[in-house]
């Protein structure tokens, strides 16, 4: 009755656990959430104040397909200053949140059967968009022993001549991994040679700490710009998840046809956001700092905090907001630690599985949370790991 590219298809684990954590609340349960990797900011105040000054002044119109021009201008203007590259604004594409800048490209790339390697753990959307795309989806592992980027041996074994696409995201959700300078070498070589594309995930490269500037980006490498896809937005560090702003930074022809996927689905994106926006690029950035500054004293007591428990150990990440702690030494698979804490302790959060195969063994924690509630989740996980 249905159609099978459909199959496949399964809600995200991220959801799952919020309608249980719910369940419990509604019984009366007290629950500390670190499930949803949502910012726990409101959006800053001047591009709420845009967004609504737009919408006051008539701006609730039709927009070109892939976004007004002042929009692409601002955009690249701004990805090419903070990349360090010379991006034009026929290479912007916007678009209703980050998601359309990953399924639509691979709708333009893939065909049925093509090959496309993806990180796992990894965002559950990569592999549900290569199956709606008719490609085989390929995953590599992320190992802890390298910061969670790409085991390259494995990588090595198996991009070939049938690969179409490779899908990188840094810094990574689940795990907070930067994708280190050489290892982007690597793959941009291994992209070369088989002549195939990248889809690089940067959603999260203002989101970086230790002094840090953002996280690199493979685009700017030499050869690569011809073949690589960037896909960002103003959900994490601005923000605005329920804005649904995002954009794909493209070669033309790619854009072109990306534009055209946009216009017989979406038709386009809400004038005011892009407003909103534009307001966010060109405002006062001092905000994004202080949310960053404060994203990694959370991220420092939570590493400390997991760290100190028996069976646990946990990697400080590099970018991001999540933690994803090593538990294999507990006895308890992904699945059941998640469960367990939810039902004894009163804590949310993920099994690594939600992720992929690969994500066996880790949970991963959403620090998108106050100081106050870190502690005393640390404090109730002491108490049943005793």
């Amino acid at each position: 009755m249905y159609a099978n590219r459909t199959n496949h298809l399964k809600a995200e684990g991220a959801y799952a656990v919020l309608a249980k954590a719910q369940a419990l609340e509604a019984d009366g349960r007290e629950i500390i959430h670190f499930e949803i990797g949502q910012p726990d900011f409101d959006t800053f105040p001047n591009v709420s104040m845009a967004g609504m000054r737009a919408i006051t002044t008539g701006k609730t119109n039709y927009t070109p397909p892939a976004g007004t021009p002042s929009f692409r201008r601002a955009i690249a203007m701004d990805a090419s200053a903070r990349r360090g590259i010379d991006i034009s604004p026929a290479q912007v594409v916007v678009g209703p949140g980050g998601k359309p800048h990953i399924f639509f490209p691979t709708l333009a790339l893939v065909n049925p059967g093509d090959e496309v390697i993806y990180p796992n753990p990894g965002f559950p959307t990569y592999e549900a968009m290569i199956g709606v795309a008719g490609g085989k989806p390929v995953p590599v592992p992320l190992v802890e022993e390298n910061n969670f980027s790409f085991d390259l041996d494995v990588f090595d074994s198996l991009i070939n001549e049938r690969t179409k696409l490779i899908i990188i995201n840094s810094p990574s959700n689940p795990t907070g991994g930067i994708i280190p300078q050489a290892d982007l070498e690597h793959i941009a070589a291994a992209a070369k040679k088989y002549d195939c594309w990248v889809l690089s995930d940067e959603i999260y490269a203002r989101i970086v700490y230790d002094g840090m500037d953002d996280a690199p980006s493979i685009y700017a490498l030499p050869g690569m710009a011809e073949r690589t896809v960037i896909m960002d937005g103003f959900s994490k560090t601005y923000a605005m998840t329920g804005w649904r702003l995002g954009y794909g930074i493209m070669p033309e022809e790619l854009a072109r046809r990306v534009g055209l996927l946009l216009t017989h689905s979406v038709g386009s994106t809400a004038e005011f956001t892009q407003f909103a926006g534009i307001e966010a690029l060109n405002g006062d950035q001092a905000q994004v700092t202080s949310v960053i500054a404060e994203y990694e004293r959370r991220r420092n007591v939570i590493v400390d905090g997991l760290n100190s428990l028996p069976g646990i150990t946990c990697q400080k990440p590099q970018g991001a907001f999540y933690v994803f702690p090593n538990i294999k030494a507990t006895g308890k698979t992904s699945d059941e630690f998640a469960n367990w804490v939810l039902e004894e302790a009163g804590i949310a959060l993920l099994p690594g599985t939600s992720f992929g195969e690969f994500g066996e063994g880790y949970l991963r924690l959403s620090y998108a949370n106050s100081i106050e509630n870190i502690e005393k989740a640390i404090g109730k996980l002491a108490k049943i790991l005793k």
